[in-house]
């Protein structure tokens, strides 16, 4: 478990040098000079730190990224409405390991009398592991089938998710032995194990169908085992 981040202050900012002052694709750093320098960037919108190294994504596509990832996050907002108890993130910045700060392009998280790992600190960020986590992903080649299915897997993400959206697939693994393996596939539906009800057509979402993707969403929903996953919700709210 990765400890607190440390505090950024405006004097500590101040002192740095102009030049020390910029965050830049392909530095090197460790993670209190990364968030010392994004701190003293808020024109830069998104950054992460994998491994010690900083990543910046250039512009958004529509179609491979921005229309991809609002589906993605309408589908996981109708269950987090209908699963009182859980948290549901996007782009929030996580603390896994010391030099690795990635921005998930969705989250989920548990209650830790759940198994939830992941707490937020004093600064507002998360330290710990997401219960689940979601990518969109430009092609196969992307960080998110790579550096970051390693980072997740080694700091024990239970569920990861990756939509290739050029290479028209979603690839949803789970945590098995300390390593990632493809969550097996009912009938075309993939159900997450650690979500009861959390079911997703992949094939409908691809396609961009989705009163598909509700309707089979809708159905993991009315199942026993989501209701009683709420009821267990409910008594650790208590």
């Amino acid at each position: 478990m990765s400890t607190a981040f440390s505090s950024i202050t405006a004097a500590a900012i101040a002192g740095l040098p102009h030049v020390m002052m910029r965050l830049e694709n392909g530095d090197h750093l460790t993670r209190d000079e990364f968030l010392l320098r994004w701190n003293a960037c808020p024109e830069i919108k998104k950054a992460e730190l994998l491994d010690g190294v900083v990543y910046m994504p250039a512009a958004v596509y529509h179609s491979q990224h921005s229309a991809p990832h609002a589906l993605l996050m309408a589908w996981l907002g109708v269950y987090y409405f209908a699963t009182p108890g859980i948290g549901l993130g996007d782009n929030g910045t996580v603390s896994l390991e010391e030099k690795s700060l990635p921005q998930p392009d969705a989250f989920l998280l548990l209650p830790a009398e759940l198994g939830g790992q992941a707490i937020e600190n004093e600064t507002g960020y998360l330290d710990g592991p997401p219960a689940w986590i979601g990518e969109v992903a430009a092609s196969s080649a992307s960080i998110d089938l790579h550096t970051k299915l390693q980072l997740y897997e080694r700091a024990s993400v239970p569920e990861y998710l990756v939509w290739r959206t050029v290479n028209r697939a979603i690839d949803w693994f789970e945590l098995r032995d300390n390593r990632y393996v493809p969550l097996a596939v009912d009938n075309g539906i993939l159900k997450s194990r650690r979500f009861p009800g959390l079911w997703l057509d992949p094939a409908a979402m691809i396609a961009g169908d989705s009163q598909r993707v509700y309707e089979v969403l809708q159905a993991g929903i009315a199942t026993a085992e989501h209701a009683a996953f709420k009821a267990e919700l409910a008594r650790v709210k208590r």
